[in-house]
Protein backbone atom coordinates (compact mmCIF):
# COMPACT_ATOMS: atom_id res chain seq x y z
CA UNK A 1 0.00 0.00 0.00
CA UNK A 2 3.18 2.54 0.78
CA UNK A 3 4.36 1.71 -2.63
CA UNK A 4 1.05 2.61 -4.61
CA UNK A 5 0.45 5.72 -2.58
CA UNK A 6 4.40 6.97 -3.16
CA UNK A 7 3.90 5.80 -6.95
CA UNK A 8 1.01 7.40 -6.88
CA UNK A 9 2.73 10.17 -5.42
CA UNK A 10 5.50 10.54 -8.49
CA UNK A 11 3.03 10.14 -11.06
CA UNK A 12 1.17 13.07 -9.83
CA UNK A 13 3.99 15.39 -9.77
CA UNK A 14 4.72 14.49 -13.19
CA UNK A 15 1.83 15.26 -14.53
CA UNK A 16 1.57 18.17 -12.61
CA UNK A 17 4.97 19.32 -14.10
CA UNK A 18 4.21 17.78 -17.86
CA UNK A 19 0.89 19.48 -17.88
CA UNK A 20 2.13 22.81 -17.14
CA UNK A 21 4.82 22.95 -19.63
CA UNK A 22 2.35 21.57 -22.42
CA UNK A 23 0.10 24.33 -21.46
CA UNK A 24 2.20 27.15 -21.39
CA UNK A 25 3.44 26.67 -24.30
CA UNK A 26 0.79 26.07 -26.28
CA UNK A 27 -0.78 29.21 -24.69
CA UNK A 28 2.46 31.05 -25.39
CA UNK A 29 2.56 30.43 -29.45
CA UNK A 30 -1.28 31.18 -29.76
CA UNK A 31 -0.51 34.58 -27.87
CA UNK A 32 2.41 35.35 -29.72
CA UNK A 33 0.62 34.54 -33.15
CA UNK A 34 -2.40 37.00 -32.79
CA UNK A 35 0.09 40.06 -31.56
CA UNK A 36 0.59 39.71 -27.70
CA UNK A 37 3.95 40.87 -27.03
CA UNK A 38 6.60 38.70 -26.17
CA UNK A 39 7.28 40.52 -22.66
CA UNK A 40 3.25 40.33 -21.87
CA UNK A 41 3.46 36.43 -22.64
CA UNK A 42 6.88 36.34 -20.48
CA UNK A 43 5.28 38.28 -17.47
CA UNK A 44 1.99 36.81 -17.69
CA UNK A 45 1.23 33.34 -19.25
CA UNK A 46 4.67 32.13 -18.61
CA UNK A 47 4.45 33.14 -14.82
CA UNK A 48 1.01 32.12 -14.27
CA UNK A 49 0.97 29.21 -16.77
CA UNK A 50 3.84 27.80 -14.42
CA UNK A 51 1.52 28.42 -11.22
CA UNK A 52 -0.87 26.16 -12.37
CA UNK A 53 -0.25 23.18 -10.57
CA UNK A 54 -0.52 25.48 -7.45
CA UNK A 55 -3.49 26.02 -8.66
CA UNK A 56 -5.01 22.70 -9.40
CA UNK A 57 -3.82 21.73 -6.27
CA UNK A 58 -5.30 24.83 -4.25
CA UNK A 59 -8.52 24.30 -5.60
CA UNK A 60 -8.39 20.37 -5.52
CA UNK A 61 -7.56 20.34 -1.31
CA UNK A 62 -10.09 23.48 -0.81
CA UNK A 63 -12.87 21.37 -2.44
CA UNK A 64 -12.09 18.76 -0.47
CA UNK A 65 -12.00 20.12 2.84
CA UNK A 66 -7.81 20.41 3.13
CA UNK A 67 -7.58 23.76 2.87
CA UNK A 68 -4.76 24.00 5.39
CA UNK A 69 -2.65 22.03 2.57
CA UNK A 70 -3.50 24.64 0.53
CA UNK A 71 -2.26 27.57 2.50
CA UNK A 72 1.26 25.68 3.00
CA UNK A 73 1.57 24.99 -1.10
CA UNK A 74 0.89 28.78 -1.30
CA UNK A 75 3.48 29.38 1.44
CA UNK A 76 5.88 26.88 1.05
CA UNK A 77 5.96 27.23 -2.78
CA UNK A 78 7.37 30.89 -2.71
CA UNK A 79 9.73 30.34 0.07
CA UNK A 80 11.08 27.28 -2.34
CA UNK A 81 10.95 30.00 -5.46
CA UNK A 82 13.00 32.51 -4.00
CA UNK A 83 15.55 30.11 -2.14
CA UNK A 84 15.83 27.18 -3.82
CA UNK A 85 14.74 27.75 -7.45
CA UNK A 86 16.73 31.58 -7.34
CA UNK A 87 19.87 30.10 -5.10
CA UNK A 88 20.52 27.20 -7.68
CA UNK A 89 20.09 29.71 -10.69
CA UNK A 90 22.75 32.34 -9.57
CA UNK A 91 24.76 29.25 -8.80
CA UNK A 92 24.54 28.50 -12.10
CA UNK A 93 24.76 32.21 -13.47
CA UNK A 94 24.74 35.69 -11.45
CA UNK A 95 21.67 36.76 -12.55
CA UNK A 96 20.95 40.52 -13.73
CA UNK A 97 17.78 41.98 -12.07
CA UNK A 98 15.60 44.18 -14.46
CA UNK A 99 14.78 47.92 -12.41
CA UNK A 100 11.15 46.96 -13.07
CA UNK A 101 11.50 44.62 -10.43
CA UNK A 102 12.80 46.07 -8.32
CA UNK A 103 11.22 49.12 -8.80
CA UNK A 104 7.61 47.24 -8.87
CA UNK A 105 7.22 43.85 -8.87
CA UNK A 106 9.44 42.98 -5.79
CA UNK A 107 7.67 45.90 -3.56
CA UNK A 108 4.35 44.18 -4.82
CA UNK A 109 5.47 41.10 -3.65
CA UNK A 110 6.51 42.49 -0.16
CA UNK A 111 3.27 44.07 -0.44
CA UNK A 112 0.95 41.18 -0.70
CA UNK A 113 2.89 39.09 1.39
CA UNK A 114 2.20 41.37 4.19
CA UNK A 115 -1.20 41.53 3.20
CA UNK A 116 -1.59 37.28 3.53
CA UNK A 117 0.06 37.68 6.98
CA UNK A 118 -2.81 40.66 7.87
CA UNK A 119 -5.07 38.53 6.54
CA UNK A 120 -4.21 36.15 8.87
CA UNK A 121 -4.58 37.46 11.89
CA UNK A 122 -7.86 36.66 13.01
CA UNK A 123 -6.96 32.75 12.35
CA UNK A 124 -8.92 32.51 9.19
CA UNK A 125 -8.50 34.06 5.52
CA UNK A 126 -12.07 34.73 4.84
CA UNK A 127 -14.12 34.70 1.20
CA UNK A 128 -14.48 39.08 1.61
CA UNK A 129 -10.36 38.63 2.01
CA UNK A 130 -9.86 36.13 -1.40
CA UNK A 131 -12.00 38.42 -3.31
CA UNK A 132 -9.51 41.81 -1.95
CA UNK A 133 -6.65 39.52 -2.85
CA UNK A 134 -8.31 38.57 -6.33
CA UNK A 135 -9.50 41.98 -7.42
CA UNK A 136 -5.46 42.91 -6.97
CA UNK A 137 -4.69 40.28 -9.10
CA UNK A 138 -6.63 41.27 -12.05
CA UNK A 139 -5.61 44.90 -11.60
CA UNK A 140 -2.11 43.95 -11.86
CA UNK A 141 -2.35 41.80 -14.77
CA UNK A 142 -4.28 44.23 -16.58
CA UNK A 143 -1.70 46.64 -15.67
CA UNK A 144 1.30 44.66 -16.67
CA UNK A 145 -0.39 44.38 -20.11
CA UNK A 146 -0.57 48.04 -20.26
CA UNK A 147 2.55 48.09 -19.77
CA UNK A 148 3.57 45.83 -22.31
CA UNK A 149 1.53 47.40 -24.83
CA UNK A 150 4.10 50.17 -24.15
CA UNK A 151 6.90 48.59 -24.46
CA UNK A 152 9.08 48.90 -27.87
CA UNK A 153 9.10 45.76 -29.96
CA UNK A 154 12.65 43.98 -29.73
CA UNK A 155 13.73 41.07 -32.09
CA UNK A 156 16.26 39.85 -29.34
CA UNK A 157 14.16 39.58 -26.56
CA UNK A 158 15.21 36.97 -24.13
CA UNK A 159 11.02 36.06 -24.45
CA UNK A 160 10.63 36.14 -27.90
CA UNK A 161 13.74 34.29 -28.29
CA UNK A 162 11.90 31.19 -25.70
CA UNK A 163 8.56 31.55 -26.91
CA UNK A 164 8.64 32.70 -30.58
CA UNK A 165 7.81 35.89 -32.19
CA UNK A 166 4.24 37.08 -33.86
CA UNK A 167 3.79 34.86 -36.92
CA UNK A 168 0.69 33.36 -38.35
CA UNK A 169 -0.19 30.03 -37.69
CA UNK A 170 -1.66 27.35 -40.14
CA UNK A 171 -5.03 25.56 -39.08
CA UNK A 172 -3.00 22.52 -38.45
CA UNK A 173 -0.55 24.54 -36.00
CA UNK A 174 -4.02 26.22 -33.99
CA UNK A 175 -5.66 22.72 -33.23
CA UNK A 176 -2.16 21.55 -31.81
CA UNK A 177 -1.82 24.23 -29.70
CA UNK A 178 -5.05 23.99 -28.71
CA UNK A 179 -5.13 20.69 -27.87
CA UNK A 180 -1.52 21.14 -26.20
CA UNK A 181 -3.73 23.79 -23.99
CA UNK A 182 -6.72 21.00 -23.22
CA UNK A 183 -4.11 18.43 -22.40
CA UNK A 184 -2.13 20.03 -20.32
CA UNK A 185 -5.42 21.23 -17.86
CA UNK A 186 -6.05 17.67 -17.99
CA UNK A 187 -2.87 17.24 -16.91
CA UNK A 188 -2.80 19.43 -13.83
CA UNK A 189 -6.52 18.60 -12.85
CA UNK A 190 -5.49 14.33 -12.56
CA UNK A 191 -2.18 14.97 -11.55
CA UNK A 192 -3.34 17.45 -8.93
CA UNK A 193 -6.24 15.49 -7.69
CA UNK A 194 -3.51 12.20 -7.30
CA UNK A 195 -0.80 14.47 -5.52
CA UNK A 196 -3.30 15.71 -2.96
CA UNK A 197 -4.82 12.12 -2.22
CA UNK A 198 -1.57 11.19 -1.89
CA UNK A 199 0.00 13.72 0.24
CA UNK A 200 -2.67 13.28 2.62
CA UNK A 201 -2.73 9.63 3.05
CA UNK A 202 1.20 9.93 3.84
CA UNK A 203 0.56 13.28 6.13
CA UNK A 204 -2.35 10.39 8.15
CA UNK A 205 0.45 7.41 7.92
CA UNK A 206 3.11 9.79 9.20
CA UNK A 207 1.41 11.49 11.92
CA UNK A 208 2.34 14.95 9.69
CA UNK A 209 -0.21 18.14 9.13
CA UNK A 210 -1.72 18.73 6.09
CA UNK A 211 0.15 22.35 6.71
CA UNK A 212 4.09 20.53 6.87
CA UNK A 213 2.67 18.39 4.06
CA UNK A 214 1.59 21.27 1.69
CA UNK A 215 5.10 23.35 3.28
CA UNK A 216 7.32 20.41 2.14
CA UNK A 217 6.78 17.59 -0.38
CA UNK A 218 3.81 19.41 -2.32
CA UNK A 219 5.35 22.69 -2.43
CA UNK A 220 8.60 21.35 -3.87
CA UNK A 221 6.19 19.54 -6.36
CA UNK A 222 4.29 22.00 -7.43
CA UNK A 223 7.44 24.37 -7.75
CA UNK A 224 9.33 22.21 -10.45
CA UNK A 225 7.60 23.67 -13.23
CA UNK A 226 9.15 26.99 -12.14
CA UNK A 227 12.43 25.37 -10.98
CA UNK A 228 12.72 23.84 -14.56
CA UNK A 229 11.95 27.15 -16.38
CA UNK A 230 14.45 29.34 -14.25
CA UNK A 231 17.15 27.23 -13.96
CA UNK A 232 17.21 26.65 -17.61
CA UNK A 233 16.60 30.19 -18.53
CA UNK A 234 19.95 30.78 -16.16
CA UNK A 235 22.38 28.41 -18.30
CA UNK A 236 21.00 29.64 -21.66
CA UNK A 237 22.01 33.37 -20.13
CA UNK A 238 17.89 34.25 -20.63
CA UNK A 239 18.23 35.95 -16.68
CA UNK A 240 15.24 38.15 -17.06
CA UNK A 241 13.11 35.09 -17.40
CA UNK A 242 15.10 33.48 -14.77
CA UNK A 243 13.93 35.79 -12.05
CA UNK A 244 10.88 37.53 -13.18
CA UNK A 245 9.18 34.34 -13.67
CA UNK A 246 9.94 33.64 -9.84
CA UNK A 247 8.46 36.71 -8.68
CA UNK A 248 5.55 37.16 -11.12
CA UNK A 249 4.64 33.38 -9.67
CA UNK A 250 4.94 34.30 -6.07
CA UNK A 251 2.64 37.11 -6.58
CA UNK A 252 0.52 35.35 -8.80
CA UNK A 253 0.57 32.29 -6.07
CA UNK A 254 -0.99 35.00 -2.99
CA UNK A 255 -3.32 37.36 -5.23
CA UNK A 256 -4.72 34.53 -7.51
CA UNK A 257 -3.85 30.94 -6.35
CA UNK A 258 -4.78 31.67 -2.21
CA UNK A 259 -7.80 33.79 -3.30
CA UNK A 260 -9.38 31.24 -5.60
CA UNK A 261 -8.72 28.86 -2.50
CA UNK A 262 -10.34 31.36 0.21
CA UNK A 263 -13.25 31.60 -2.64
CA UNK A 264 -14.21 28.54 -3.29
CA UNK A 265 -13.97 26.68 0.23
CA UNK A 266 -16.50 27.03 2.75
CA UNK A 267 -14.96 27.87 6.15
CA UNK A 268 -12.34 29.73 3.96
CA UNK A 269 -8.76 28.87 4.63
CA UNK A 270 -7.63 28.34 8.80
CA UNK A 271 -4.31 29.62 9.91
CA UNK A 272 -2.92 27.61 12.06
CA UNK A 273 -0.99 28.92 15.14
CA UNK A 274 2.29 27.84 13.18
CA UNK A 275 1.59 29.43 10.34
CA UNK A 276 0.90 32.22 11.33
CA UNK A 277 3.25 32.77 13.90
CA UNK A 278 6.60 30.90 11.84
CA UNK A 279 5.75 30.72 8.35
CA UNK A 280 3.66 33.25 7.32
CA UNK A 281 6.61 35.54 8.79
CA UNK A 282 9.10 33.26 6.95
CA UNK A 283 7.71 33.97 3.61
CA UNK A 284 7.25 37.65 4.32
CA UNK A 285 11.16 37.73 5.70
CA UNK A 286 12.23 36.00 2.46
CA UNK A 287 10.37 38.30 0.00
CA UNK A 288 11.96 41.34 1.88
CA UNK A 289 15.06 39.90 1.73
CA UNK A 290 14.74 40.00 -1.62
CA UNK A 291 15.24 44.09 -1.91
CA UNK A 292 18.78 44.80 -1.11
CA UNK A 293 20.04 41.78 -2.24
CA UNK A 294 18.63 42.55 -5.97
CA UNK A 295 19.67 46.28 -5.19
CA UNK A 296 23.43 45.42 -4.60
CA UNK A 297 24.68 45.90 -8.09
CA UNK A 298 20.93 44.79 -9.55
CA UNK A 299 22.82 41.32 -9.57
CA UNK A 300 22.23 37.92 -7.57
CA UNK A 301 25.54 37.14 -6.91
CA UNK A 302 26.62 33.39 -6.57
CA UNK A 303 27.20 33.66 -2.63
CA UNK A 304 23.64 35.00 -2.58
CA UNK A 305 22.40 32.05 -4.42
CA UNK A 306 24.59 29.96 -1.89
CA UNK A 307 23.19 32.34 1.48
CA UNK A 308 19.21 31.36 -0.25
CA UNK A 309 20.13 27.56 -0.42
CA UNK A 310 21.32 27.49 3.23
CA UNK A 311 18.38 29.41 4.61
CA UNK A 312 16.19 26.63 2.43
CA UNK A 313 18.15 23.93 4.56
CA UNK A 314 17.62 25.60 7.60
CA UNK A 315 14.18 26.13 7.13
CA UNK A 316 13.49 22.71 6.10
CA UNK A 317 15.48 21.59 9.14
CA UNK A 318 13.08 23.21 11.03
CA UNK A 319 10.21 21.95 10.09
CA UNK A 320 12.09 18.56 10.47
CA UNK A 321 12.83 19.24 14.32
CA UNK A 322 9.34 20.87 14.96
CA UNK A 323 7.74 17.80 13.53
CA UNK A 324 9.52 15.23 15.16
CA UNK A 325 9.48 17.29 18.63
CA UNK A 326 13.37 16.78 18.68
CA UNK A 327 15.13 17.65 21.51
CA UNK A 328 17.64 19.82 19.47
CA UNK A 329 14.70 22.24 18.59
CA UNK A 330 15.63 24.54 21.18
CA UNK A 331 18.89 24.94 20.53
CA UNK A 332 18.58 25.51 16.79
CA UNK A 333 15.91 28.01 17.10
CA UNK A 334 18.26 29.97 19.42
CA UNK A 335 21.23 29.80 17.08
CA UNK A 336 19.40 30.89 13.80
CA UNK A 337 17.25 33.78 15.69
CA UNK A 338 20.22 35.08 17.77
CA UNK A 339 22.94 35.00 15.67
CA UNK A 340 22.51 34.03 11.72
CA UNK A 341 19.66 35.61 11.01
CA UNK A 342 20.78 38.89 12.76
CA UNK A 343 24.29 38.97 10.80
CA UNK A 344 23.10 38.05 7.91
CA UNK A 345 20.66 41.07 7.86
CA UNK A 346 23.50 43.60 9.39
CA UNK A 347 25.59 42.06 6.16
CA UNK A 348 22.94 42.76 3.60
CA UNK A 349 22.31 46.41 5.29
CA UNK A 350 25.92 47.31 4.51
CA UNK A 351 26.00 45.65 1.24
CA UNK A 352 23.20 47.83 0.47
CA UNK A 353 24.47 50.94 1.97
CA UNK A 354 27.63 50.79 -0.08
CA UNK A 355 26.10 49.99 -3.46
CA UNK A 356 23.64 53.52 -2.98
CA UNK A 357 26.53 55.11 -2.00
CA UNK A 358 28.64 54.01 -5.04
CA UNK A 359 25.61 54.89 -7.48
CA UNK A 360 25.31 58.55 -5.70
CA UNK A 361 28.77 59.23 -6.59
CA UNK A 362 28.31 58.00 -9.96
CA UNK A 363 26.19 60.57 -10.57
CA UNK A 364 28.17 62.73 -9.84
Amino acid sequence: MNLIIAIKLLVGLVLLVVGAEILVRGAARLAASVGISPLVIGLTIVSYGTSSPEMAVAVQSSLAGQAELALGNVIGSNIFNILVILGLSSLAIPLMVAQQLIRLDVPIMIGVSCLTLFFGLDRTIHRSDGIILLVGGIVYTVFLIYQGSKEPSDPDSEYEVEYGNKSSLSLGQWVQNIAFILLGVGFLVLGSQWLVDSATDIARKIGVSDLIIGLTIVAAGTSLPELATSVVAAIKGERDIAVGNVVGSNIFNILTVLAICAIVSPIGVPVSDAALYFDLPVMVAIAIACLPIFFTGNIIARWEGFLFLSYYIAYTTYLILYTTEHDGLSVFSSVMLFFVIPITALTLLILALNSLREKRQQKK
